[in-house]
């Protein structure tokens, strides 16, 4: 909690009124920009490579700069066009080199093992709350395969890195129980090592299954061998990855807040190009929303799919295991709270670990606007209550940010403490959801 003390005092003077929409419906077709998740992994992909490759409507924000910034002080040529596309252009990864991470998880995660494949000294640091962040797995792993690392014992960061430009490889145990990313940081290089790596998860659950399922679908697509034993053991054989011309989805977990509008206010949301198959964890929202009283409804064309979310404003409670889409936690409460019946949130313990205390987050500021949030050790249970005005604090998370800009729409006088943290994600948060709600002028 003392984090979360220190984040609200630091931002308490920079407040966005959250616009006020009541029950006057909306109607939409809005855009999303491409998945955080895909553009991070394709960019390290592409930095393995051995020839140019082409990264179509990526994500243009904070974490994906920090990525960026992380392999071009590797070595790496990244090149942006006029339209936002990427050019990567793989090259001997080598220090010194200096890494901010910021307090984005697949940067300080997957970034350590790509580094380990460079020659040199490479320093690793990044916001204050990165320092709280789970890292240890991956330092453990890397160190038993043969990794020279300097963390003063702490497996966290700051740490210093002496890499001596490539990674045998081998066998290696990773108890992945408070993040999937462990797992994917060492699958993405696994295939430039020189033996292949096998990672065994040892821990006793395995929380964002479909972010590995997603790391997994991108080496094979690049014809890399996976193995996969009962989703405890991957082994990954060596492989020559080639550069490739990819086209980003769209982040379909940034799109719930846009979806939410329409079940808050009423009225639709549509959102255009939602891919047909993907192993996005936000897909889930069309039989989640389903399940909280949304009608949805896919359409294809000859110029691609659309997904139309519809509701009357009714929104029905859900007692619902978020352990596989926990990042969709925060829009599913900011629902919950202005539902007609109670709602249980499961197997969210995890995110305890995330940007903030996302659990004590969410209860802490829902009920300080008149709420009725009970927090457990890996849940939340909503009951719904009459919610009055007040300042809504992030502690420097986006997806508590667009919690708080989602109640707003239905509970005047919502002030949400520093809307620029969504900037990690969605690099223009306030003026899309402008956009989305100018759509439709209210009554």
């Amino acid at each position: 909690m003392a984090a979360l003390r220190w984040v609200k005092i630091l931002h308490m003077t920079n407040l966005w009124s959250a616009p006020y929409r009541g029950m006057s419906p909306v109607h939409a077709r809005i855009t999303i920009p491409g998945s955080k998740s895909v553009t991070n992994r394709a960019l390290i992909l592409a930095a393995l490579s051995d020839s140019e490759s082409t990264l179509r409507k990526p994500l243009h924000s904070r974490d994906s700069a920090l990525m960026i910034g992380g392999l071009k002080a590797l070595g790496t040529h990244i090149e942006q066009s006029s339209n936002g596309d990427l050019t990567v252009t793989p090259a001997q990864l080598f220090g010194p080199a200096q890494i901010d991470v910021g307090n984005a998880g697949t940067v300080m995660r997957f970034l350590p093992p790509v580094a380990a494949m460079a020659k040199g000294i490479i320093h690793f640091d990044g916001d204050p709350r990165s320092h709280e962040r789970p890292l240890g797995p991956v330092i453990a792993a890397l160190e038993s395969l043969g990794v020279s690392l300097e963390h003063g014992g702490r497996y966290s960061l700051p740490m210093t890195m002496n890499s001596n430009g490539q990674m045998q490889g081998g066998v290696v145990d990773v108890d992945a129980t408070s993040s999937s990313q462990f797992i994917s940081a060492l699958l993405l290089v696994a295939p430039a090592t020189k033996d292949g790596i096998t990672i065994r998860h040892t821990g006793t659950s395995l929380p964002s299954m479909p972010h590995i399922d997603m790391t997994v679908h991108m080496l094979r697509e690049l014809g890399v061998n996976v193995e996969i034993i009962d989703n405890k053991e991957w082994r990954v054989s060596p492989a020559i990855l080639h550069g490739r011309d990819i086209t980003i989805e769209p982040d379909l977990s940034n799109a719930a807040p846009f979806i939410g509008a329409a079940m808050i206010c009423g009225g639709s949301v549509t959102v255009t190009d939602w891919p047909k198959s993907t192993t996005q964890p936000g897909d889930q929202l069309r039989s989640i929303l389903s399940d909280m009283g949304a009608s949805v409804v896919f359409e294809t064309s000859s110029t691609g799919s659309d997904l139309t979310f519809s509701s009357d404003g009714t929104i029905h409670g859900i007692d619902v295991d978020l352990h596989d889409v926990g990042e969709l936690t925060p829009s599913i409460a900011a629902l919950a709270v202005l539902a007609d019946s109670p709602s249980s949130l499961r197997g969210i313990g995890h995110l305890r670990l995330h940007e903030t205390d996302r659990l004590a987050a969410i209860a802490r500021e829902v009920n300080a606007l008149g709420g009725n949030v009970v927090e457990e050790e890996t849940a939340l249970h909503i009951v719904p209550a009459p919610l009055h005005g007040g300042i809504f604090h992030t502690y420097e998370d986006h997806r508590l940010a667009t919690a708080g800009a989602m109640i707003g729409l239905r509970v005047a006088n919502i002030e949400v403490e520093n809307i620029a943290t969504t900037q990690k994600t969605l690099p223009d948060f306030p003026g899309a959801w402008a956009d989305l709600l100018s759509q439709s002028p209210t009554k």
